[in-house]
């Protein structure tokens, strides 16, 4: 059965898509370097601050030592913070409100599973006062680089958190469902096994709609009385038939 509900985070929870490439443009033009947002798009987006920076400075030919990247994550966090005091209101998704209410109706589990940096989702959360709704994070401040989606490892880090937390749980891939925004996060879940609701909040649906299991326009599209039968039918829900819209 379904039991947790595991969210991206930008590009899911807060509308924060063009800061990053601006803020990553402005510490590359920093370090004499050229940003081009085509490659972040198609490459990079989805992908942890320390993943995506480490990728690029070696693709042009930069030596990433531990100390050298870390100064430039600080830089890029406080740039962020910054981007954040400066918002009269936080940019959240709407339909976030409602789709919360529905899973505390539910009573599902709820964690953010996110290449975002820990210091950045908990300032949104406390900010938008959220901080009660998810039980768990998993960010990038937690994994190692080899480890950022498109890897799976974040996902099965979060079971592996919410089953110690509560074994009652015995949570597995197949009790999960992700809700994820872009190619890297979709295909982390997937690989993790968990089912993956693709909502297109930064890509046409056309296209997310090809590699998520099952695709929406919105938040509040997710619907749980469609979703949840799929898990109790004794049936493997990462093979179950897809439908256009959830």
């Amino acid at each position: 059965m379904l039991k947790a509900i595991f969210f991206g985070f930008h590009g899911v929870i807060i509308n924060d898509d063009d800061i990053h490439p601006q803020l990553l443009s402005q510490l590359l033009l920093e370090e004499n370097l050229r940003f081009d947002s085509d490659e972040y798009q198609q490459m990079y987006l989805g992908r942890s601050d320390r993943a995506k920076l480490t990728a690029i400075l070696q693709t042009r030919g930069r030596f990433v030592r531990d100390e050298y990247l870390d100064d430039l994550l600080r830089k890029k966090a406080e740039g962020y913070q910054e981007w954040l005091r400066s918002q009269s209101k936080l940019s959240l998704y709407a339909g976030l409100d409602d789709l919360l209410y529905r899973i505390r109706a539910k009573q599902y589990v709820t964690a953010i599973v996110t290449g975002g940096q820990r210091v950045d989702v908990e300032h949104v959360l406390a900010t938008a006062k959220l901080v009660e709704q998810f039980s768990l994070i998993v960010s990038a401040s937690d994994m190692p680089v080899s480890a950022s989606k498109p890897a799976p490892d974040s996902y099965l880090a979060a079971i592996d958190q919410l089953n110690l937390r509560n074994p009652e749980l015995a949570l597995t891939p197949q009790n999960c469902l992700a809700i994820e925004s872009c190619f890297a996060g979709i295909e982390a879940a997937k690989a993790a096994k968990i089912p993956v609701v693709g909502v297109a909040q930064i890509y046409p649906y056309h296209m997310i709609q090809r590699c998520a299991t099952w695709a929406v326009d919105y938040l509040n599209e997710i619907d749980f009385d469609w979703i949840a039968p799929r898990y109790e039918r004794g049936s493997n829900a990462a093979t179950m038939e897809e439908k256009p819209a959830v």
